[in-house]
């Protein structure tokens, strides 16, 4: 018998500066208070990229051009009795229009790639972020 498995997508925004962007969990939810890539689930009838624009629609109020959206890295969890295995998805997201802002609560902010794998995070961001900069990365820019 297979295992639950969510799918979730997740966009990792780098402006120009070189700054990326972080949304910061609300306090109330799963995970409240960590730094996470902004995104969210993929819903049965979405492919990942469909799902990553809209959810960083819905949560950070920006158009984001699915051919300005690639594949980067991944990071899974085991299932376990109370959680199914999580999957995410992390996209580079190099255009969009719109300033990024929290719509659903939280705060999101922009951080050097050397200030990344200080931030408290959930395990599978950390995951990410390290391979994204690997461990004490200055500031790479992939």
């Amino acid at each position: 018998m297979t295992a639950p498995r969510l799918l979730v997508v997740a966009g990792a925004l780098q402006r120009e500066d070189g700054l990326w962007l972080m949304h910061r969990r609300p306090s109330g939810k799963h995970h409240g208070g960590l730094w996470e890539f902004p995104g969210g689930k993929v819903e049965s009838t979405e492919i990942p990229v469909q799902a990553l624009c809209r959810e960083l629609a819905e949560e950070l109020g920006i158009s984001v051009f699915p051919d300005a959206v690639a594949p980067f890295f991944f990071a899974e969890s085991e299932a376990d009795d109370s959680q199914p295995s999580i999957v995410i998805l992390l996209y580079k997201v190099s255009g969009w229009t719109g300033e990024p802002a929290a719509l659903e609560g939280g705060k999101v902010d922009w951080f050097a790639a050397h200030e990344l794998p200080s931030l408290s995070k959930p395990p599978l961001d950390c995951r990410l972020v390290d391979q994204l900069f690997g461990v004490g990365a200055r500031d790479e820019r992939p």
